[in-house]
């Protein structure tokens, strides 16, 4: 038997988990390191804090999206149940629940209710669960996709702020680290705009700040226990 090719929708929910996956990689990391870095100038401690993070993250990350994913699924999936026996038990009013829905994006009346028609006859469920809940029936998101793919896109991110710490001198590493983070940010935020089809300069700087305010809070807090 073939195996079913993954929608658009789908691909797109596995690449914005890939994106967020990678996006919390550099932040989470690089708060991590940075703060280590600030309190000593020991490698290893370093690094060993960084991977640390990173296991961590990566199975909080997986899990987290797995859980919010079939959680999503879930709802869905009694929206469906819900929308049966609708249409079992009061049809004609799903019929003009639809109509109206069309109606109200200045199709004509007459017009809009020949479309509902035809669409109520060839899939009157997945008409109107689509309409009110704004859901393909047919196409759901796995949850193992997405926590795949934030499984493998957190470590992924988190190379970057590793490997900026660990090669960059020990005078600079802080400094080094911060911009390599900064650039990093600014393109998973991009990224993350395209996605969602929202204002990337929002979207890149808004990334930007956050990852700045991580690292400066963890900054501080490291200075705090220099020795």
């Amino acid at each position: 038997m073939p195996k079913k090719k993954m929608s658009l929708a789908q691909k797109v929910n596995v690449l914005r988990a890939s994106v967020m996956g990678a996006n919390d990689g550099i932040i989470s990391i690089a708060g991590i390191v940075i703060g280590v870095a600030a309190a000593t100038s020991n490698s290893y401690s370093i690094l060993i804090s960084g991977l640390s993070g990173t296991l961590a993250g990566m199975i909080s990350m997986c899990m987290g999206e797995y859980v919010s994913v079939s959680t999503q699924k879930d709802s869905q999936k009694m929206a469906l149940i819900s929308e049966k026996q609708r249409l079992q038990d009061q049809y004609q009013q799903e019929f003009n629940y639809v109509q109206k829905k069309y109606e109200a994006q200045d199709i004509d009346p007459q017009l809009a209710n020949q479309a509902t028609k035809e669409l109520m006859e060839k899939d009157a469920l997945g008409t109107v669960v689509q309409e009110r809940y704004g859901f393909n029936p047919k196409e759901f998101t796995s949850p193992y996709a997405a926590a795949i793919a934030s499984f493998i896109s957190f470590p992924t991110g988190s190379i970057l702020p590793m490997v900026a710490v660990t090669v960059s001198p020990a005078d600079t590493r802080i400094l080094a680290t911060a911009i390599a983070v900064l650039i990093a940010l600014l393109i998973t935020g991009y990224c993350a705009a395209i996605l969602g089809k929202s204002n990337r300069i929002k979207s890149m700087f808004r990334n930007a700040a956050a990852g700045l305010l991580t690292m400066g809070v963890t900054y501080l807090i490291g200075q705090l226990f220099a020795h």
